[in-house]
């Protein structure tokens, strides 16, 4: 086993924006096209390796040379749709939220400055060539932003019991799958839904301004594309009976609906519980 698939799999959730070829200008539709008659495509744990091995080196490397040609696969209503990796861009993206994320002695241990300053100004000068670059994958660690659950239902819930531990012990069990999947239509109903109900209610805060940024985001793809939530790595930091019980995105609702009929207490007590259940995985991050 190399070192890079040795390390554990990062604690973290996607919310990620699959889009019909037909959104995809030429040459890269036709590339799409092809990579998505392979028999096997990557999946996130592979694009994770990837990514931990560039970090190995001395000095590392944050952000990869060149831009993944790779990409996650789905079908909507028997159409293939695309979620390209962008690793490069969405490893720029990360490094700019670093900053106050880790004292300055830990980071520069981590990154060197020179190695950070190089990165941004190879950055800056793709930006200029590329101003409408968006990345079609978000990435929380520790958690899932409660605003990214406004655009599913419960009916959108999709769960896959891990499986049997291989023989003599040696191989490990398949991991759990929780993920929510649904069109970009229903998730921009359900955000427009979420954001008239809390500007209606209460005054703007981080959840009414999370979701309008999410909305931005949204408004960028192609309007027949699949949305979907997945839990990620997070499925390895809590059991899978919590797993199981999590009905995170009925929660919302539930509190978004008493928001709609006036029940300011019930809106309370809903998201409270929510609040609750997401602050005891992210308290995991300080655990020994």
């Amino acid at each position: 086993m190399s070192v890079a698939s040795s390390v554990l799999i990062p604690y973290a959730s996607y919310l990620r924006v699959y889009e019909p070829l037909a959104a995809f200008p030429e040459p890269e539709r036709t590339h799409w096209a092809r990579y998505a008659r392979r028999p096997h495509t990557p999946g996130a744990q592979e694009e994770l390796r990837r990514s931990l091995a560039d970090l190995l080196p001395t000095p590392p490397v944050p952000v990869p040379v060149h831009e993944s040609g790779e990409a996650f696969v789905a079908h909507l209503d028997g159409v293939v749709v695309i979620c390209p990796w962008r690793t490069r861009l969405r490893g720029w993206l990360a490094l700019q939220e670093l900053d106050g994320q880790f004292p300055g002695p830990v980071l520069d241990a981590m990154l060197p400055p020179v190695v950070r300053l190089q990165v941004a100004g190879d950055y800056e000068r793709w930006l200029s060539r590329n101003p409408d670059a968006r990345p079609w994958i978000r990435t929380a660690v520790w958690q899932v932003p409660l605003r990214w659950f406004a655009l599913f239902g419960d009916e959108d819930r999709q769960y896959e019991p891990g499986g049997p531990v291989g023989a003599g012990g040696t191989e490990p069990g398949r991991a759990p799958v929780l993920r929510y999947r649904t069109t970009m239509a229903q998730a921009r109903r359900r955000l427009a839904r979420a954001l008239r109900a809390l500007r209606k209610s209460i005054d703007e805060g981080p959840m009414t301004e999370g979701l309008i940024e999410v909305g931005r985001w949204l408004e960028e793809f192609h309007p027949r594309a699949l949305v979907e939530l997945d839990f990620g790595g997070l499925v390895h930091a809590v059991t899978e009976e919590w797993l199981a019980e999590d009905r995170s995105a009925a929660q919302l609702a539930e509190g978004i609906a008493a928001l709609r009929a006036g029940d300011g207490e019930g809106a309370s007590e809903a998201y409270g519980r929510l609040a609750e259940r997401w602050r005891i995985v992210r308290d995991l991050r300080f655990a020994n």
